[in-house]
């Protein structure tokens, strides 16, 4: 159930706009050609499901989201809500050797 809250507290932020975008995130987003609204429209997307929980993450509980850019490409978002706001702490899209075919799980 703790999946299904945070799911939909990460699309409400996203809809709103309310996310920060760490310097490294954003180096990652330009290197990879992916913008800003690309990473909002995923994240507030129905089909936008968490991957992997990171609770003891040492900068904090965060968490991996798979979503689809508008062509159809995964991407993976690394995140973390913190007072009402979504942290964006890398944006990357996933390598296929390294992840599953679904992009869900790390071989």
């Amino acid at each position: 159930m703790r999946t299904l809250v945070l799911i939909e507290q990460v699309r409400r932020l996203a809809a709103l706009g309310r996310l920060s975008i760490t310097l490294h995130a954003r180096e990652e987003m330009d290197e990879d050609g992916v913008s800003t609204d690309d990473v909002i429209r995923g994240l507030e997307a129905e089909t936008s499901e968490m991957s992997e929980d990171y609770p003891e993450d040492s900068r904090g509980h965060s968490h991996l989201i798979l979503v689809s850019l508008e062509s159809g490409e995964p991407l993976h978002v690394c995140c973390a809500v913190y007072e009402e706001t979504l942290v964006i702490i890398t944006v990357y899209r996933p390598d296929a050797k390294r992840w599953t075919p679904d992009w869900r799980r790390r071989r």
